[in-house]
């Protein structure tokens, strides 16, 4: 069986033109090998698949050319162990850093409530310049 064919039966590329993208970008490989689209899977081959920013590293246990549901297509490979932590370890990281953004952007554009806000806020900073321009001039405040 091909491998482009079996990447997308096993459901790691939607298309087998996805697939066969991937492979020629060298983001698939069999054994550390670069290979082609038109490769042969077997029973036992153990493959690296890059899909940014994730990478998985399976071992075929049966082949299927035809794309069955999800559940079926797990049973096609087993990811290794050092894989499924890397990958889990590398989602918790970027989980973190995504709210960690999302605290010191805020929530996107400030709704009505919070632009009034911000502007009695400039408001006050700038009545306050004014009147410290008028001490400067001279003039005296009774």
């Amino acid at each position: 069986m091909r491998i482009d064919k079996w990447l997308w039966a096993a459901r790691f590329f939607k298309t087998r033109s996805l697939a066969s993208e991937a492979i020629s970008r060298n983001r698939v490989r069999i054994g550390g090998q670069r290979i082609k689209a038109s490769r042969q899977v077997l029973v036992g081959d153990v493959i690296q698949i890059e899909k940014i920013p994730y990478e998985f590293v399976v071992t075929v246990l049966a082949l299927n050319d035809q794309r069955r549901p999800a559940t079926e297509a797990q049973a096609l490979y087993e990811e290794t162990a050092e894989s499924l932590l890397a990958r889990q370890t590398l989602g918790e990281r970027l989980k973190s850093d995504r709210m960690a953004h999302r605290g010191l952007a805020g929530e996107g554009r400030p709704s009505k409530k919070q632009r009034r806000q911000i502007i009695r806020f400039q408001n006050q900073n700038d009545t306050s310049d004014q009147d410290s321009d008028a001490d400067a001039d001279g003039e005296t405040i009774a």
